[in-house]
């Protein structure tokens, strides 16, 4: 496989009719890990584990080392306050990774790292990173209208298929709550998923490949936007690779 060379890609976004500058998201060769947060703003002890979350937006390892994203469930809704930026599919895919886990249920806030549980921030340790090791390449550019090409050549052979997850993330996003458990409250939320997708890539000589199609994000009024991404095998949340990066305009 061939990951020596960097791959020259544009990137552009396109919503509400605003374009942004032509970028290239791309990650290093070296291993970038995922941190998934599952919060809710209707969970009084959420933001704090958001805030938390929040720091790594000024933290030297970001997107080089790290990409942290904020999936919000839907399953705090009942106590009279609906959250805007829940999903039925960020608590399935919560449910996915603790059944894998051999956990019967599922909790917020819940850090996840890599694909497992992550429970160093309830102990107020820090996030130690591991020592670099060689993944791949992993590049996506958004054209058009959100339509996303994928490509990701390993650092070794992998044998399976592979599934691509790309997410548009919201910073600097405030709502002022009105029900439930965070009553009166005004909460910020960072790295905050407004719009997924996942789809299938296919082996080519060169490595894997895919093409899929962003849907409209939720309408967050935030102060910046970041696209990232990470591939990994069906089934299996553990991520390969990751990547992500800020977008240079405001979508």
């Amino acid at each position: 496989m061939r990951y020596g060379r960097w791959l020259w890609l544009g990137l552009a976004f396109m919503a509400g009719g605003a374009l942004a500058a032509p970028q290239a998201i791309v990650s290093p060769v070296t291993r970038v890990h995922l941190m998934e947060l599952y919060t809710s703003e209707g969970c009084d002890s959420c933001p704090p584990a958001e805030e938390w979350l929040g720091g790594f937006a000024d933290d030297d390892r970001l997107w080089k080392q790290l990409v942290p994203v904020a999936f919000h469930v839907d399953y705090w809704d009942d106590l009279g306050w609906k959250d805007p930026f829940d999903s039925h599919a960020y608590t399935r895919r919560q449910q996915t990774i603790s059944a894998r886990a051999g956990n019967p249920t599922v909790y917020t806030p819940e850090f996840v790292l890599d694909g497992a549980e992550w429970q160093n921030w309830f102990n107020h340790r820090p996030l130690d990173i591991p020592d670099p090791t060689k993944a791949g390449i992993l590049s996506f550019v958004m054209q058009g209208n959100r339509n996303i090409a994928v490509t990701f050549i390993p650092a070794t052979p992998v044998s399976s298929g592979l599934v691509i997850n790309v997410v548009l993330l919201a910073f600097g996003v405030e709502v002022q709550v009105g029900a439930g458990e965070n009553r009166g409250a005004t909460l910020r939320h960072d790295f905050l998923v407004v719009s997924s997708v996942q789809g299938g890539l296919v082996f080519n000589k060169d490595g894997y490949a895919g093409k899929l199609s962003l849907p409209p994000p939720v309408s967050a009024g935030a102060a910046r936007y970041a696209l990232a991404g990470w591939v990994s095998r069906p089934g299996d949340p553990t991520p390969l690779q990751a990547a992500g990066g800020w977008l240079k305009a405001t979508p």
